[in-house]
């Protein structure tokens, strides 16, 4: 706020007399422009004293001879300039007021499913670009080598499945599905060259359906056959809500290792330390839900061998196995597969590691599907853990490949999605890559492991969500839906906004907003967004999504 001229514009006009003393003349006060930025009224007042003008002041209230008239209008014009003053300081400190940050989760993850080291490597520099904090890769130890070592990802007649690297048969980096330690960690050092960090899936639940496949080194660094598995690992679970069934048991069928033995925590723990000293920043615990917790029962050879279910404390560092544990524990990004259901004890497992949030992406696998919205499913985490630690999805490996539940979204779809929950404040996605050449009438597209997946990863679209997370940082979010439910909204701060259409018509919108005012174009297709007055207005295409900041 600019005052001009105190002198000029309020003592000037005044009927004060021109001759007051012989001793003393009132002098002419000099023309200023006074700014008030200051964020404390103390230094708004020492302005006053400034100003030439107010050395008369005292002279004034003091001088015999002014008459009562002389004294209102100066009263008048004193408390003009006080109101002005004050005014100045209050409209500065609201003008620099700054939004109050919240706790926010920036990361976007890329699971570069079925991809091989060498093609994550070759792709990195579009990985990067295309916004990831994170790739997360398929398993990378050694691996049941079935249907005679054949690539495909999915087949009928024997010549190659996705999951047999989800069979362990030894704790060593490499497989012939995805490649060598060598492979490994020239990926891990090309992802360090574009600051991205690398993920690594690990399953020390189990071992290989066929018990007479794990090698000889496994068998011996635990003691022999008999004390790698539960007393109970060969049997299969048949009911999931038991919590002795569940982490004692063989989870479809695929035999239980006995994860409390010392020696198998000291090989187990020797695999991942060398993951990271390669390069790794991070784990995804597969089956981890079906790994006890201090709290659970214990299996009968655990109790008679006068152990503990400790594995958690030991995989996460917080004890150490003989002379070894957990390298960098404080920097590594970890979360565990613990699928949602009756009897999970989310709570316990999020003391040690983040959660996956299952059931929020059941939720958002409806929206898109049904393409309509409310509020409510779009901000319920249905987690009991808080959002800062889970890990989201619009879909997984295993919604996309078990029973196919998600494969027949659309990838448009799943791209809509994907605008929901990344330009959320919290939770992490993940962005599952579907193999290339995919349809929905082929779900398995080219069908080779190893190969890049589908160009959805990097669509424009998705790139656009990705930045706008980090650019959105400690900024509150606020959901907006249309009163049609076909339109979902993410408002962050005062600083942007994705737009989600999920009908396949064009809408028009008038939607609460938190944005200034102003006209703003999206990043992607230079659509016009006109924000007054707390409303965005704008048209929208069918299936589309827009970011504006």
């Amino acid at each position: 706020m600019i005052l001009q001229s105190y002198y000029n514009n309020f003592i000037s006009p005044l009927n004060v007399p021109r001759k007051i003393s012989n001793q003393s003349k009132i002098r002419k006060g000099k023309r200023r422009i006074i700014c008030f930025n200051s964020s404390t009224s103390q230094k708004a007042f020492a302005y006053l004293h400034s100003i030439n003008s107010y050395i008369s002041i005292n002279y004034y209230l003091y001088n015999r001879n002014l008459n009562l008239i002389t004294m209102k209008y100066f009263c008048y014009s004193l408390i003009s300039l006080v109101v002005l003053l004050l005014t100045g300081v209050l409209w500065s400190c609201a003008s620099n007021k700054k939004e109050a940050k919240v706790k926010t989760n920036d990361d976007t993850i890329l699971h570069a499913w079925c991809w091989s080291f060498n093609t994550i490597k070759e792709n990195m520099k579009d990985i990067a670009e295309a916004g990831y904090t994170y790739v997360q890769t398929s398993p990378a130890n050694t691996c049941f080598v079935g249907d005679n070592g054949g690539k495909h990802i999915f087949s009928t007649d024997d010549s190659g499945k996705w999951y047999f690297h989800y069979q362990p048969i030894d704790w060593k980096i490499g497989n012939y599905q995805l490649g060598t330690r060598e492979e490994f960690k020239a990926m891990c050092d090309e992802a360090k060259k574009y600051g991205v960090k690398v993920l690594v899936d690990v399953l020390p639940n189990h071992t290989a359906f066929d018990t007479t496949a794990v090698t000889d080194d496994f068998i011996n660094a635990v003691g022999g056959h008999d004390n790698l598995y539960h007393a109970n690992g060969l049997n299969e679970v048949k009911d999931y809500n038991d919590r002795y069934q569940c982490t004692t048991g063989a989870m479809g069928g695929l035999p239980d290792v006995n994860t409390e033995n010392p020696e198998f925590q000291y090989y187990f723990m020797k695999y991942v330390n060398d993951l990271i000293a390669c390069g790794a920043s991070g784990f995804r615990y597969d089956t981890a839900k079906h790994i006890g917790l201090p709290s659970d029962p214990l299996d009968e050879k655990t109790k008679a061998n006068g152990q503990q279910n400790d594995f958690w404390d030991v995989a996460m560092g917080r004890k150490p196995i003989k002379d070894i544990s957990l390298a960098n524990k404080d920097s590594l990004f970890i979360y565990g597969e613990v699928l949602q259901d009756k009897n999970v004890k989310e709570l316990e497992y999020a003391e040690y590691f983040g959660m996956c949030a299952s059931n929020y992406g059941h939720a958002i696998r409806t929206i898109i599907g049904n393409r309509k919205a409310t509020e409510k499913e779009v901000a319920d985490w249905q987690h009991p853990v808080p959002a800062e630690k889970l890990t989201t999805w619009v879909e997984s490996h295993d919604t996309y490949c078990n029973a196919n539940e998600s494969a027949g979204l659309t990838d448009t779809q799943i791209r809509l999605g994907w605008v929901i929950i990344t330009a959320r404040q919290n939770g992490t996605p993940l962005f599952y890559s579907r193999p290339a050449g995919s349809t929905r009438e082929n779900f398995w597209g080219n069908n080779i492991i190893g190969e890049k997946g589908n160009d959805e990863f990097k669509n424009p679209e998705v790139v656009a969500v990705n930045k706008f997370r980090k650019a959105m940082s400690g900024k509150a979010e606020k959901i907006v839906i249309s009163a049609d439910s076909t339109v979902v909204a993410i408002n962050r701060g005062s600083s942007g906004m994705a737009i989600v259409n999920l009908s396949e018509q064009p809408a028009e919108i008038s939607l609460a907003t938190t944005l200034k005012n102003g006209e703003y174009t999206d990043k992607v297709h230079n659509n016009t967004f006109t924000v007054k007055n707390g409303k965005v207005t704008a048209k929208l295409d069918p299936e589309t999504s827009y970011v504006i900041y």
